[in-house]
């Protein structure tokens, strides 16, 4: 068992899920957290967007919503790192609690709702940073927006230059009305507004998706990605679904699902995506990520590369380290030479 689950999680477990979120983030600010150390196996090596990855394995957005300590996380041995959702106007979020650990379902639900310190105070940090390693910025939408679609062309236009790819986040199910925005006209409209700031800022765009979606609107939006020139899709958000099988008495709680439960769907997706699209966007797997099986399957199943969050919460920082020496041993095993050689080997 790890020093984290020994030491570290029976102390955590007692804190509310919020509290202990922000510990955490005060802690890796003081910078004494220690760095991975661990070097990557050169078969873990791969691109995104032209950007080389020591390992594909990526902290999915959530984690750290302000841009406080990509860094930090970088130096964890995560391959790229994902910030905010962020918003153009700070908000508070819904109300607490709002966070909520499904221990018996190795889960979380949340209901946070883009609580965030907004655009200018993220650009601010990340201008302040040197670009070492592979940052993204998730965008969002202020719950009281009158043009939602602007909002997202606002915030792409502040941080593409600071940051090297942008998600644009329609599918958080905790801003009333905002997954109407992956309809088929509405998701058009929006990529329709930010196409020309694509085009002349050159950062690279996706769009964030929720499990959530029938396979004909899964098609839908591979195609409108394509037809849009976006250069990625990620797959999934958080799920609204509540599987039979949960145990957690907070199995219940409004808010989306993450963690195990989410895995079998996340994949599903992705595999349809990959089946639309395989070659021509990079897909990036996320939801129910927790060893170097689950990363491998979804690389099989499609994912240029992977992300997760929930599951750090459970197993802690040694995770990260874990992940990538069993994917490795998982490739060489099967006698992949490179991980790109793996992407999409299910379908082939």
């Amino acid at each position: 068992m790890s020093l984290y689950r020994t030491f570290a999680w029976p102390f955590i477990r007692q804190l509310d899920a919020e509290a202990a979120h922000k510990l955490t983030l005060n802690l890796l600010q003081t910078g004494l957290v220690p760095a991975s150390g661990h070097v990557d196996d050169p078969v873990l090596a791969t691109t995104l967007f032209g950007r080389a990855l020591g390992n594909p394995v990526g902290l999915a957005a959530g984690f750290d919503k302000n841009a406080l300590v990509p860094d930090a996380m970088l130096r964890l041995g995560f391959g790229f790192v994902e910030v905010g959702g962020v918003t153009p106007k700070p908000q508070p979020g819904n109300p607490q609690p709002r966070l909520f650990r499904l221990e018996e379902d190795r889960a979380i639900v949340n209901r946070m709702g883009f609580n965030n310190e907004g655009l200018e105070v993220m650009a601010q940090r990340l201008q302040r940073r040197a670009r070492l390693g592979v940052v993204g910025a998730n965008l969002g939408a202020n719950k009281d927006s009158p043009d939602r679609p602007g909002d997202y062309a606002i915030l792409y236009e502040r941080l593409a230059p600071l940051v090297d790819f942008c998600v644009v986040n329609v599918s958080s199910p905790n801003t009333p009305g905002l997954r109407n925005l992956q309809g088929r006209e509405e998701l058009s409209a929006l990529l329709g507004r930010l196409q020309p700031l694509h085009g002349k800022l050159k950062t690279p765009l996706l769009v964030k998706i929720a499990p959530d979606l029938a396979d004909e609107d899964i098609r839908d939006v591979a195609q409108l990605a394509l037809d849009h020139r976006l250069d990625g899709i990620v797959a999934t958000n958080t799920t609204i679904a509540r599987p039979a099988s949960l145990r957690s008495r907070h199995a219940g709680e409004t808010g989306g699902l993450s963690g195990a439960p989410l895995r079998e769907r996340a994949t599903e997706v992705l595999r349809e995506l990959y089946r639309q699209v395989g070659g021509k966007l990079t897909l990036i797997g996320v939801g129910g990520i927790a060893s170097g099986a689950d990363a491998y399957a979804r690389i099989r199943a499609g994912a240029d590369v992977v992300q997760l969050y929930s599951a750090l919460v459970y197993e802690g920082p040694g995770l990260v380290t874990r992940i990538r020496r069993e994917l490795a041993a998982l490739l060489k095993r099967d006698g992949f030479r490179s991980l790109k050689d793996a992407v999409g080997a299910d379908h082939k």
